[in-house]
Protein backbone atom coordinates (compact mmCIF):
# COMPACT_ATOMS: atom_id res chain seq x y z
CA UNK A 1 0.00 0.00 0.00
CA UNK A 2 3.01 2.30 0.42
CA UNK A 3 3.35 2.24 -3.37
CA UNK A 4 -0.01 4.00 -3.69
CA UNK A 5 1.24 6.94 -1.63
CA UNK A 6 4.38 7.12 -3.76
CA UNK A 7 2.32 6.93 -6.94
CA UNK A 8 0.05 9.72 -5.75
CA UNK A 9 3.04 11.91 -4.98
CA UNK A 10 4.38 11.32 -8.49
CA UNK A 11 1.03 12.09 -10.14
CA UNK A 12 0.62 15.26 -8.10
CA UNK A 13 4.10 16.41 -9.08
CA UNK A 14 3.28 15.90 -12.76
CA UNK A 15 0.02 17.82 -12.34
CA UNK A 16 1.92 20.68 -10.73
CA UNK A 17 4.51 20.67 -13.53
CA UNK A 18 1.83 20.74 -16.22
CA UNK A 19 -0.02 23.55 -14.46
CA UNK A 20 3.17 25.59 -14.20
CA UNK A 21 4.07 24.92 -17.84
CA UNK A 22 0.68 26.19 -19.01
CA UNK A 23 0.55 29.15 -16.64
CA UNK A 24 -2.43 27.79 -14.74
CA UNK A 25 -3.24 27.77 -11.05
CA UNK A 26 -2.89 24.38 -9.41
CA UNK A 27 -6.06 25.20 -7.46
CA UNK A 28 -8.06 25.03 -10.70
CA UNK A 29 -7.20 21.36 -11.31
CA UNK A 30 -8.70 18.47 -9.37
CA UNK A 31 -7.40 14.92 -9.36
CA UNK A 32 -10.04 12.20 -9.46
CA UNK A 33 -8.46 8.91 -8.42
CA UNK A 34 -10.23 6.23 -10.44
CA UNK A 35 -10.80 3.44 -7.95
CA UNK A 36 -13.11 1.26 -10.06
CA UNK A 37 -12.27 -2.45 -9.74
CA UNK A 38 -9.91 -1.74 -6.82
CA UNK A 39 -10.71 -2.90 -3.31
CA UNK A 40 -11.61 -0.57 -0.47
CA UNK A 41 -8.23 -0.99 1.24
CA UNK A 42 -6.48 0.58 -1.75
CA UNK A 43 -8.85 3.52 -1.55
CA UNK A 44 -8.10 3.80 2.17
CA UNK A 45 -4.37 3.91 1.41
CA UNK A 46 -4.95 6.78 -1.02
CA UNK A 47 -7.09 8.53 1.60
CA UNK A 48 -4.26 8.22 4.09
CA UNK A 49 -2.01 9.88 1.49
CA UNK A 50 -4.37 12.85 1.25
CA UNK A 51 -6.56 11.97 -1.74
CA UNK A 52 -10.24 12.87 -1.26
CA UNK A 53 -11.99 12.42 -4.62
CA UNK A 54 -12.50 9.01 -6.20
CA UNK A 55 -14.20 7.77 -9.35
CA UNK A 56 -16.33 4.67 -9.82
CA UNK A 57 -17.92 3.33 -12.99
CA UNK A 58 -20.37 0.70 -11.76
CA UNK A 59 -23.20 1.51 -9.38
CA UNK A 60 -23.33 -1.99 -7.89
CA UNK A 61 -19.63 -1.96 -7.08
CA UNK A 62 -19.84 1.54 -5.61
CA UNK A 63 -22.80 0.60 -3.40
CA UNK A 64 -20.73 -2.21 -1.91
CA UNK A 65 -17.51 -0.23 -1.56
CA UNK A 66 -18.63 3.19 -0.36
CA UNK A 67 -20.05 2.03 3.02
CA UNK A 68 -16.66 0.49 3.84
CA UNK A 69 -14.98 3.90 3.75
CA UNK A 70 -15.28 7.15 5.74
CA UNK A 71 -18.35 9.28 5.11
CA UNK A 72 -16.28 12.31 4.09
CA UNK A 73 -14.93 10.66 0.93
CA UNK A 74 -16.10 12.39 -2.26
CA UNK A 75 -17.29 10.18 -5.11
CA UNK A 76 -17.65 10.87 -8.83
CA UNK A 77 -19.38 8.59 -11.33
CA UNK A 78 -17.27 8.15 -14.46
CA UNK A 79 -18.82 5.19 -16.27
CA UNK A 80 -21.85 4.72 -18.48
CA UNK A 81 -24.92 5.18 -16.29
CA UNK A 82 -27.77 2.78 -17.01
CA UNK A 83 -31.23 4.29 -16.65
CA UNK A 84 -32.34 1.58 -14.24
CA UNK A 85 -29.46 2.49 -11.91
CA UNK A 86 -30.11 6.25 -11.73
CA UNK A 87 -32.15 6.15 -8.53
CA UNK A 88 -29.49 4.08 -6.77
CA UNK A 89 -26.67 6.30 -8.04
CA UNK A 90 -28.03 9.75 -7.19
CA UNK A 91 -27.34 9.62 -3.43
CA UNK A 92 -23.85 8.17 -3.90
CA UNK A 93 -22.10 10.64 -6.20
CA UNK A 94 -21.48 14.37 -6.09
CA UNK A 95 -20.72 14.63 -9.82
CA UNK A 96 -21.67 12.54 -12.86
CA UNK A 97 -19.06 12.84 -15.62
CA UNK A 98 -20.81 10.88 -18.32
CA UNK A 99 -24.31 12.01 -19.28
CA UNK A 100 -24.16 10.84 -22.88
CA UNK A 101 -27.66 11.22 -24.34
CA UNK A 102 -30.82 13.29 -24.26
CA UNK A 103 -32.75 10.24 -23.06
CA UNK A 104 -30.45 9.68 -20.09
CA UNK A 105 -30.55 13.37 -19.17
CA UNK A 106 -34.36 13.44 -19.26
CA UNK A 107 -34.66 10.29 -17.16
CA UNK A 108 -32.14 11.58 -14.64
CA UNK A 109 -34.06 14.85 -14.44
CA UNK A 110 -37.34 13.00 -13.87
CA UNK A 111 -35.97 10.80 -11.10
CA UNK A 112 -34.09 13.70 -9.51
CA UNK A 113 -37.39 15.58 -9.26
CA UNK A 114 -39.01 12.60 -7.55
CA UNK A 115 -36.07 12.35 -5.14
CA UNK A 116 -35.84 16.08 -4.51
CA UNK A 117 -32.22 16.44 -5.59
CA UNK A 118 -30.25 18.49 -8.12
CA UNK A 119 -27.46 16.31 -9.55
CA UNK A 120 -24.35 17.96 -10.91
CA UNK A 121 -23.47 16.57 -14.32
CA UNK A 122 -21.04 16.81 -17.21
CA UNK A 123 -21.99 16.07 -20.81
CA UNK A 124 -19.88 13.39 -22.47
CA UNK A 125 -18.74 14.35 -25.97
CA UNK A 126 -17.60 11.89 -28.62
CA UNK A 127 -14.98 14.40 -29.64
CA UNK A 128 -13.34 12.20 -32.29
CA UNK A 129 -16.59 11.00 -33.82
CA UNK A 130 -15.73 7.35 -33.17
CA UNK A 131 -18.51 4.99 -34.16
CA UNK A 132 -17.63 2.61 -31.32
CA UNK A 133 -17.95 5.22 -28.58
CA UNK A 134 -20.88 6.75 -26.76
CA UNK A 135 -21.34 10.45 -26.19
CA UNK A 136 -22.81 13.46 -27.95
CA UNK A 137 -21.58 14.45 -31.39
CA UNK A 138 -20.59 18.11 -31.18
CA UNK A 139 -23.06 19.28 -33.82
CA UNK A 140 -25.90 17.36 -32.19
CA UNK A 141 -24.99 18.73 -28.75
CA UNK A 142 -24.96 22.26 -30.12
CA UNK A 143 -28.44 21.73 -31.57
CA UNK A 144 -29.81 20.20 -28.36
CA UNK A 145 -28.03 22.31 -25.75
CA UNK A 146 -31.05 24.48 -25.05
CA UNK A 147 -33.15 21.37 -24.44
CA UNK A 148 -30.59 20.06 -21.97
CA UNK A 149 -30.21 23.39 -20.18
CA UNK A 150 -33.99 23.57 -19.79
CA UNK A 151 -34.05 20.43 -17.63
CA UNK A 152 -34.65 22.07 -14.26
CA UNK A 153 -33.15 19.45 -11.97
CA UNK A 154 -29.80 19.01 -13.72
CA UNK A 155 -26.90 21.32 -12.99
CA UNK A 156 -24.79 21.09 -16.16
CA UNK A 157 -21.27 22.13 -15.20
CA UNK A 158 -19.16 21.28 -18.23
CA UNK A 159 -18.00 18.67 -20.71
CA UNK A 160 -16.14 15.37 -20.60
CA UNK A 161 -14.35 13.35 -23.27
CA UNK A 162 -12.22 10.24 -23.76
CA UNK A 163 -9.99 10.60 -26.84
CA UNK A 164 -9.02 7.62 -29.01
CA UNK A 165 -6.37 5.31 -27.64
CA UNK A 166 -2.94 6.42 -28.81
CA UNK A 167 0.64 5.29 -28.14
CA UNK A 168 1.77 8.85 -27.41
CA UNK A 169 0.07 11.40 -25.15
CA UNK A 170 0.70 14.18 -27.65
CA UNK A 171 -1.75 12.53 -30.06
CA UNK A 172 -4.58 13.41 -27.66
CA UNK A 173 -3.82 17.13 -27.64
CA UNK A 174 -6.01 18.02 -30.62
CA UNK A 175 -9.00 16.31 -29.01
CA UNK A 176 -8.49 18.08 -25.68
CA UNK A 177 -8.16 21.37 -27.52
CA UNK A 178 -11.35 20.65 -29.47
CA UNK A 179 -13.27 19.95 -26.27
CA UNK A 180 -12.03 23.16 -24.69
CA UNK A 181 -12.98 25.17 -27.77
CA UNK A 182 -16.44 23.57 -27.81
CA UNK A 183 -16.92 24.39 -24.13
CA UNK A 184 -15.95 28.02 -24.72
CA UNK A 185 -18.28 28.30 -27.71
CA UNK A 186 -21.23 26.76 -25.86
CA UNK A 187 -20.67 28.96 -22.82
CA UNK A 188 -20.70 32.08 -24.99
CA UNK A 189 -23.57 31.01 -27.24
CA UNK A 190 -25.91 29.86 -24.46
CA UNK A 191 -24.76 32.31 -21.79
CA UNK A 192 -23.96 29.64 -19.23
CA UNK A 193 -20.98 28.84 -17.04
CA UNK A 194 -19.42 25.56 -18.09
CA UNK A 195 -16.45 25.62 -15.78
CA UNK A 196 -15.51 21.96 -15.81
CA UNK A 197 -13.52 20.05 -18.41
CA UNK A 198 -13.06 16.39 -17.48
CA UNK A 199 -10.32 15.05 -19.72
CA UNK A 200 -7.04 13.24 -19.35
CA UNK A 201 -6.21 9.85 -17.86
CA UNK A 202 -3.06 8.08 -16.66
CA UNK A 203 -1.24 8.28 -19.98
CA UNK A 204 -2.11 11.80 -21.08
CA UNK A 205 -3.32 13.90 -18.13
CA UNK A 206 -0.38 16.32 -18.35
CA UNK A 207 -1.30 17.21 -21.93
CA UNK A 208 -4.94 17.55 -20.89
CA UNK A 209 -3.98 20.03 -18.19
CA UNK A 210 -1.99 22.06 -20.69
CA UNK A 211 -5.16 22.23 -22.80
CA UNK A 212 -7.43 23.31 -19.94
CA UNK A 213 -8.58 20.24 -18.01
CA UNK A 214 -10.09 21.02 -14.63
CA UNK A 215 -10.68 17.37 -13.72
CA UNK A 216 -8.19 14.61 -14.56
CA UNK A 217 -9.21 10.98 -14.12
CA UNK A 218 -6.19 8.90 -13.08
CA UNK A 219 -6.43 5.26 -12.07
CA UNK A 220 -3.64 2.96 -13.22
CA UNK A 221 -0.87 5.46 -12.41
CA UNK A 222 -2.12 5.50 -8.81
CA UNK A 223 -3.53 2.05 -8.07
CA UNK A 224 -1.76 -0.12 -10.63
CA UNK A 225 -3.49 -2.59 -12.90
CA UNK A 226 -7.15 -3.36 -12.33
CA UNK A 227 -8.15 -6.10 -9.92
CA UNK A 228 -9.64 -9.17 -11.67
CA UNK A 229 -13.44 -9.25 -11.40
CA UNK A 230 -13.73 -12.38 -9.25
CA UNK A 231 -11.10 -11.29 -6.74
CA UNK A 232 -12.58 -7.79 -6.65
CA UNK A 233 -16.02 -9.16 -5.73
CA UNK A 234 -14.55 -11.39 -3.05
CA UNK A 235 -12.64 -8.48 -1.57
CA UNK A 236 -15.61 -6.12 -1.56
CA UNK A 237 -17.94 -8.67 0.03
CA UNK A 238 -15.33 -9.80 2.54
CA UNK A 239 -15.32 -13.41 1.31
CA UNK A 240 -11.66 -13.45 0.25
CA UNK A 241 -9.13 -15.22 2.48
Amino acid sequence: MEQIAENLESVRAKIADAAKKSGRSLADIELVAISKTHEAEKVRAALDAGQQVFGESRVQEARAKIPLLPSGVRWHFVGRLQKNKIRQALPLFELFHSVDSIELAREMNRIAEEEGVHPRVLLEVNVAGEGSKIGFALDFLRAEMETLLALPRLSIEGLMAIPPLAPEAEASRKYFSALRDARDQFAAQFQVKLQQLSMGMSGDFAVAIEEGATLVRVGTAIFGKRTPARLRQETITGSAD
